[in-house]
């Protein structure tokens, strides 16, 4: 079913608490994978789903990635703490210019300690990259323990597009998760990312996307 591929996603700065119940009931009612939400609203989203199989899901360092370590570190425990699920992180998108792979998969391997036995998703932001970044910053998320590598935050020059989701896919193996986030829009945007390799969508298009509307 194709809902059970999608988080469905506000992470605009002006979310508002009738716009996370809002997130909340149309996840509940199209049986979708998560809500994907800023920080400060886990504890409310957590309570509107508290009797739902629909997740929580949060961002951390998001959108830049430029936060220390120990800063990622934290917000990911607080979150869990409030009650999230699933943890998406923006990994040091300059430290891997920089070429130091092993700052980057620390860097992951920090945050995903932090999140004990919750689920982290790994936001490599492809369109900054060269394919042979792409393909490093992947290899970093799963050498750390990552359960997944995503595209894009949605926030920089990007989002998804096939080639990444492909190469990510072919890179990380059939093992680990590869969401493809930013710029899915229709039914068939999602449907040919799922064809290229995703496993799950970020979309604030959700509703549309399986009803059609």
């Amino acid at each position: 079913m194709l809902s059970s591929y999608i988080d469905h996603t506000v992470l605009k700065a002006n979310a508002a608490r009738a716009d996370i119940e809002k997130l909340c009931r149309e996840a509940e009612l199209y049986s979708f994978a998560s809500v994907c939400i800023n920080p400060c609203h886990v504890k409310y989203a957590k309570s509107l789903l508290k009797d739902s199989q629909v997740k929580v899901c949060t961002v951390v360092g998001f959108p830049l990635g430029a936060m220390t370590s120990a800063a990622k570190a934290f917000e990911a425990e607080e979150a869990v703490k409030n009650g999230a699920d699933e943890i998406d992180m923006v990994i040091n998108i300059g430290a891997l210019k920089d070429g130091d792979a092993s700052f980057v998969e620390e860097d992951i391997r920090t945050v995903k300690k932090a999140c004990k036995d919750k689920l982290l998703k790994v936001i490599i932001e492809a369109c900054l990259l060269t394919d042979e970044e792409k393909i490093t910053a992947s290899i970093c998320a799963k050498r750390a323990g990552a359960d997944f590598v995503k595209t894009s935050t949605g926030f920089s020059t990007g989002g998804a597009c096939i080639e990444d989701v492909r190469l990510m896919r072919k890179t990380v193996g059939n093992k680990m998760g590869v969401k493809a986030a930013g710029g899915v829009r229709t039914r068939e945007d999602a449907l040919l990312m799922i064809e290229a390799g995703a496993t799950r969508i970020g979309t604030s298009a959700g509703v549309s996307i399986v009803s059609g509307e």
